[in-house]
């Protein structure tokens, strides 16, 4: 009985390794390196909703300044979304 037993457990990892060789998971199958899930980070906060952008006149160019300030601010929000 135990000699079953032991054929049994055989049999049930040789067609394990024979499904996911045969399913293309042969990295797997040859070095035991499964694919594991990323870490979960916790509920995520919802980001709150923007006020409407203000429409600038289009009478003058910008300046060097405003683009100067214009380019901070759109770091910071790239930053603040690559913190989230």
């Amino acid at each position: 009985m135990f000699e079953i037993v032991i054929l049994g457990v055989i049999l049930l990892a040789v067609g394990y390794w024979a499904t996911m060789f045969a399913m293309g998971r042969r990295d797997d199958v040859l070095h035991g390196k499964f694919v594991e899930d990323e870490p979960d980070t916790g509920p995520s906060l919802a980001m709150p909703p923007r006020p409407p952008a203000r429409q600038v006149a289009a009478a003058s160019p910008p300046s060097k300044d405003s683009l100067q300030t214009l380019l901070a601010v759109i770091k910071q929000d790239l930053n603040d979304a690559a913190r989230t």
